[in-house]
Formats: structure tokens, C-alpha cells, sequence
């Protein structure tokens, strides 16, 4: 087997199951990987969309130039122009040297749009103008700049009704969609789940240089039984915490089901859905309030007993199930405060989300309300 045979095994691998549906998304990559033909991916959050896109880079002949993913929502408006084509220096206060914007940094390579559904309406023609053309101008510049890049989008969007309702040209949508590909939530395709599991705890066991403990079969089945809403990245995460808080194992369902959230538990946000109410306004509020603070209390808890397990599994990998009572009566002098941990964890989700705030709350069993409060705490 030549050494571009296995480099393209080695691409293909990257996306793991069994399913048809999965299946038939390899097929496509390796079909439309050689072309400069547009791709528009559409799935929900976690689905591996990102994942697929450099797949299709890699597969391509423009795998040894740049792939530059760009968030569509979580560049603030006011700046998208900016960090898409970027500025000259000047052009605005606090532009004090000139800016390479996205498409200038993806020239000959892929530029990768991000729930692309989020786009600025303004923005969408002066995107679709560049992908037309080749051509764009940088902020405050006279001189067109050229891009030579091949464009693969993806949203969670439904695109057609945002068309539908003027939120995002029609012109735009079309020239994106040369090529669809669906990727399917995780419930749909159970049999992909063992395969990733297989390869998230074997990943996480060499990354975290701990022996995996062994996930017995009804402990396979309550985790092809879940309802992964947040797809192969919750899964992902999930298996994580799971090796962490179980490493003695084995692993059974009974042990699985303990760190599942629980099946018909009170949906954090119902309090916000509009009902009525036979009692008067300072009453609601005082149970609103009550409400908050019960969240805030469990949310805190949490967070705090899975950072002390983690730290201890990381830097103490021999460490007793008294690590908890441990760390409190340690008198090490180095080890990071619960803060410090917790500041990193919170921001190394929201770099995995590319921050998708309402992402990483669910990725870290905290409300967005948390994280918000998080995020301005840390200075995030």
C-alpha cells in the first residue's frame, strides 16, 4: 500500500461507524475531495460537521495549505468585516497595524464557514461577492485582494425557512450548496455508538495515562439507550467523566445510569415557559428566585466534585477514593485553587465549541446562566 493509500485510510478513519449514514458521507468525501466544488453541511450541534470538513481538506490537493475554521456566531457583528477580510492599519480607531483577515489566511487552502446560518444579513453579499469573484477588499483598503479558496459550510440551521423569511439571500444559499451533506444526530444511528466509545475511552486512557477500566455489556446497552442530545461531542465528554469517576470498574449500566442525566428530570429552563398563575407577582418571583439560587447551589456542587476527581486522576493517578478528603488536607503548596481548575475547563470547552455558549453549558452539566456568570468571573 503506497504512503497516499494509507494517508487516505487514515482520513477516512477519522469518522467512526458503522452506520449506512456514515458510510455514505465517506463515499461523498472521497467523490468530491479532489474538486474545488462548494459544501454545505447540515446537522445539529455535535454531529462531527466540523470533523467532516477536514476530512474533505485533507482528502484534497489542497491539504498542505491552510484550513481555517471560522464561527460564523460567534464573531460579534460589529467586527465580522473585519476578522473575515480583514483591515488595513488606521482604518478605525484601535487598528493600529494591518490585519490579515480569514480569507487572506485561507488562500489556496479552505476556508471553513461555521453555522453559517448565523451570518450577518449585511455581510452575505460582500461574501457571496468574494466567493464569486475572487475578489475582496480588507477594511479601510483600495487594493482588491485575491482568494483562491475552496468553501465548505455548515449550520444547524434549517437554511430554506431562513431563506423563506429574508434572514439569509437566496443568491448565498445556492452558491453554498453545490453539494449537501446530512450528518445525522446520534439517536438516529445507535450502531455508531460502541465504535466511538471504543475510540473516545481509548483516546482518553493514553491522553490522561490511566489504565481504562473495563465498560461491561449492559453498560454498552445503557449508553446506546440514551438520547444523546448533544450528539458525539456530549458522548464524547460523557465517556470522559465516566473513566474519570468510575476508574476502579468494571463498568456496568447501574454505573453508567448514575452519571446519565436522569430521564424525565425537571427541564431547568420550564420556569421560563409561560403559564397561568393564580397567585400574585411577588410570590412568582420569590419562586423564581428560590429557583435560581437551588440551581446555582447544585451547579457549584458539581462543578466542584468533578474538578477535585479530574485533578486527582491527572496528578495522582494512584490516588484512593478519599482524594476529595486528601486534597483538603494536603499541605502541597502547588497544585492549581478549584478556581484555577475550574477557569481552565470552562475554557477549554468554549474553545472546543468555538464558543457556542449554549454548547458548553450543556457539555458541562451547567446552565447558561452559570456559564454566563462564569464567563464574566474569569474573564473569559
Amino acid at each position: 500500500m503506497t504512503s497516499e493509500e494509507n494517508l487516505q485510510l487514515g482520513v477516512l478513519d477519522r469518522l467512526t461507524g458503522y452506520s449506512d449514514a456514515i458510510a455514505q458521507v465517506r463515499l461523498l468525501v472521497r467523490r468530491i475531495a479532489g474538486t474545488k466544488i462548494s459544501v454545505l453541511m447540515q446537522g445539529e450541534s455535535g454531529t462531527g460537521k466540523e470533523v467532516v470538513a477536514r476530512m474533505i481538506h485533507d482528502f484534497s490537493p489542497r491539504r498542505d495549505a491552510a484550513f481555517v475554521p471560522v464561527n460564523c456566531g460567534a464573531i460579534p457583528e460589529g467586527l465580522f468585516e473585519s476578522e473575515v477580510f480583514g483591515h488595513e492599519r488606521g482604518s478605525f480607531t484601535g487598528a493600529e497595524k494591518q490585519h490579515k483577515g480569514y480569507f487572506e489566511r485561507a488562500h489556496g487552502g479552505t476556508i471553513f464557514l461555521d453555522e453559517v446560518g448565523d451570518m450577518p444579513l449585511q455581510m452575505q453579499v460582500k461574501v457571496l461577492r468574494a466567493l464569486e469573484s475572487g475578489e475582496y477588499f480588507r477594511v479601510g483598503g483600495t487594493k482588491p485582494m485575491h482568494a483562491d479558496v475552496r468553501v465548505i459550510s455548515a449550520t444547524n440551521r434549517d437554511l430554506t425557512k431562513a431563506v423563506a423569511e429574508r434572514k439569509f439571500r437566496e443568491d448565498l444559499y445556492f452558491r453554498l450548496k453545490a453539494v449537501e451533506i446530512q450528518l445525522p444526530p446520534l439517536r438516529e444511528r445507535p450502531e455508531d455508538i460502541p465504535p466511538l466509545v471504543e475510540r473516545f475511552a481509548n483516546e482518553f486512557a493514553v491522553e490522561n495515562k490511566i489504565s481504562r477500566p473495563r465498560l461491561l455489556r449492559d453498560g454498552m446497552e445503557a449508553l446506546k439507550n440514551h438520547e444523546w442530545k448533544g450528539n458525539v461531542r456530549e458522548l464524547k465528554h460523557f465517556i470522559g467523566t465516566l473513566l474519570t469517576l468510575e476508574y476502579e470498574g468494571p463498568i456496568d449500566g447501574e454505573a453508567v445510569r448514575r452519571h446519565l442525566p436522569q430521564a424525565g428530570a425537571l427541564d431547568r429552563t420550564s420556569y421560563n415557559l409561560p403559564a397561568v398563575l393564580r397567585r400574585d407577582r411577588t410570590e412568582v418571583e420569590g419562586d423564581l428566585l428560590l429557583q435560581l439560587i437551588l440551581d446555582l447551589r447544585r451547579d457549584v456542587k458539581e462543578i466542584k466534585e468533578m474538578l477535585i476527581r479530574v485533578l486527582m486522576m491527572n496528578r495522582y493517578p494512584d490516588a484512593l477514593p478519599e482524594a476529595a478528603t486528601y486534597m483538603e488536607d494536603s499541605d502541597i503548596t502547588d497544585r492549581p485553587t478549584l478556581e484555577e481548575i475550574e477557569r481552565e475547563q470552562i475554557r477549554q470547552v468554549l474553545h472546543e465549541t468555538e464558543g457556542n455558549r449554549r454548547a458548553a453549558a450543556k457539555i458541562l452539566g451547567i446552565s447558561e446562566r452559570t456559564l454566563y456568570r462564569k464567563i464574566n468571573e474569569y474573564n473569559l
